[in-house]
């Protein structure tokens, strides 16, 4: 039997009293599941987010691939402070508009091919940028990875976002840490302590820009390199930690 090594990285501190908290979804909030369409919340985790925003003066948000409208599903009836796609969407800053480039369809269509050849493959159109899953079906990794490949010097503007068994085609001025960074200059969450919860490498650009704001990080899981200062083993450990913030 392998052992995983020890996570090299302390559990996290109580939350500050003036903090600004941005919360990753999936594999943070929520369990990955084949269909995220299928994933809820664990049991109370609903009344501890409105509770802990509550106590935040509203300085709560949720930072995640997944599009606004998606989100809005997930926390209903709650409404909270969230960056959709990464922070291509924010919500209460306008978007820029953008042009989504024809190669974005053309990658959508070939890969939706791939899919029927690879079952369990999931593509998710999100209007301006394009996500391959291949959690249901990890022998089609090579594929997906070599048609993004292939695509991306036309997409200009685009760049390849790896993620946990996803990879993601997605505007290059575009990351949770920019996210981070606009919503930190707006109340509520302007002047306070920032800290961001996150398990994906697309959390680290949250990491990052958490750290440098004067704030911290929280990795849920394990992964060796990363610029998070604290640790969490696993979804039911973050609503746990949470909830002693109440």
């Amino acid at each position: 039997m392998t052992v995983s090594p020890p996570n090299r990285f302390p559990p996290p501190p109580a939350l500050p009293e003036r903090c600004a908290l941005f919360l990753d979804v999936d594999g943070t909030l929520l369990e990955f599941q084949d269909d995220p369409g299928t994933v809820a919340l664990p049991s109370g985790g609903l009344d501890t987010l409105a509770r802990l925003a509550d106590r935040l003066g509203g300085a709560l948000a949720v930072v995640s691939g997944r599009p606004l409208a998606t989100l809005d599903q997930v926390f209903t009836p709650l409404l909270l402070p969230a960056a959709g796609m990464h922070g291509q969407q924010l919500r209460g800053a306008p978007e820029a508009p953008r042009e989504v480039p024809d190669a974005l369809a053309e990658l959508h269509r070939q890969a939706t091919v791939l899919a029927h050849r690879y079952p369990g493959v999931r593509v998710e159109d999100k209007g301006g940028a394009v996500a391959l899953h291949w959690r249901a079906a990890p022998q089609a990794a090579d594929a997906l990875q070599a048609l993004a490949a292939r695509f991306a010097p036309r997409l200009d503007g685009y760049r390849i976002q790896p993620g946990d068994q996803v990879l993601e085609l997605v505007p290059a001025d575009v990351d949770k840490g920019r996210a981070v960074r606009r919503l930190m200059e707006h109340p509520p969450f302007a002047g306070r302590t920032p800290v961001f919860v996150g398990d994906d490498l697309t959390d680290e650009y949250g990491f990052e820009a958490a750290n440098a704001l004067g704030g911290w990080s929280v990795l849920v899981g394990r992964r060796p390199n990363s610029h998070a200062m604290y640790a969490l083993p696993d979804v039911t450990a973050v609503h746990a930690w949470l909830q002693s913030n109440l």
